[in-house]
This record gives structure tokens, sequence and C-alpha cells, in this order.
């Protein structure tokens, strides 16, 4: 039997169309505005903790990646912006902005001549390793309501609308990924 819940704002919305449109099925609405909806609310959770540390969320996204690219904490600029989902002048601009800080230096690349590397400053290391334990606990606490099991069902649902998304051609999932357990 499933537990009773709060309406919430989506609610109205679908009740809204309802109301206007009957004769259209708006049941889409419904988990994609929640979605919507919570990735707005988690950005904003998200971007208090980054402020703690002076760091906007593309400061820290950069530096973070950086950071897990493992020692000695340098790619390429077209590997950021690639893994980023930035375009490479957005990229030269926000690099700009991030070797002011002092969070940053780029070097020559020693295989290609042409180009250089994205390195993180002993400063810029310190100062991601402390963001990213803090936002890791602030994701943490963010997630606590929810019970273990509700969690990674909902990972699971997530990971199969993220590979219908990501998927080239845009099928559907086959019918035993996407049923309810």
């Amino acid at each position: 039997m499933a537990t009773q819940r709060q309406p919430d704002a989506v609610d109205a919305i679908l009740a809204q169309w309802h109301r206007e449109r009957p004769d259209l099925d708006v049941s889409p609405m419904g988990p994609i505005g929640r979605i919507k909806r919570c990735a707005a609310l988690l950005q904003r959770r998200l971007d208090e903790t980054f402020a703690e540390f002076d760091l906007s969320y593309w400061e820290f996204d950069v530096l973070a990646t950086l950071r897990r690219s493992g020692a000695p904490h340098c790619l390429a600029p077209t590997t950021l912006f690639s893994t980023l989902m930035v375009t490479s002048g957005t990229m030269t601009h926000r690099m700009g902005k991030l070797e002011a800080q002092g969070w940053i230096t780029r070097r020559p690349n020693p295989d290609d001549a042409r180009s250089s590397l994205v390195q993180l400053t002993p400063e810029g290391l310190a100062l991601i390793d402390r963001a990213v334990e803090a936002h890791v606990a602030n994701e943490h606490r963010i997630l606590a309501p929810l019970k273990a099991a509700d969690l990674a069902a909902l990972d699971a649902r997530l990971a199969l609308l993220l590979a219908a998304l990501e998927s080239p051609t845009g099928q559907q999932l086959p019918p035993a990924m996407g049923t309810a357990q």
C-alpha cells in the first residue's frame, strides 16, 4: 500500500491543467516538473555551501574536476570543457578568473607546444579539498530525510531516466528496465 503524501506545487499545476484541458494527458508534467523543482531547490542548497568558500557552482565544478583527475591535478583545457559541457570560449574566460584567484595555473603542455595544461595550485588544492568535504556533508544532510531503500530506488530510477535521455536514438527503455519493482 502506497503511503499518502502532501500535495505539492506540481500537483496544483496538474490540477489546473486537468480543469482547463481535461482532454490533454498532462501526466508527464508530474515527474518532469518534480525533477525540475528538485533541481532548482537542490542548486540553492548546494550554492549555500559553495558560498561558504567564496566559490560559485562553476568554480567548484572546475576545481573538483581537476582534483578528481588525480595527481598532478592537471588537465588539457579541451578535456575540461568537454567534461564540464561548456564552450572553449567560456572555459577560457573561466580559466582567467580562476587563475586570477590563484587557484589554478596554466603551463605549457610538454607533449604539444601549441597548447597548455591547467593545473591546481597548492592553494586551489587546499581550497577544493575543504570545499568538497563540506559539499559531501551537505549532500548527506539534504538526503537524510529519505530512507536508505527509498534513496536506492530513487537513484536506480533516475539512472534509468538518465540512460534514456542520453541514448543517441532516444529509444524507450525495454519494459523490464522501466517497470517498477
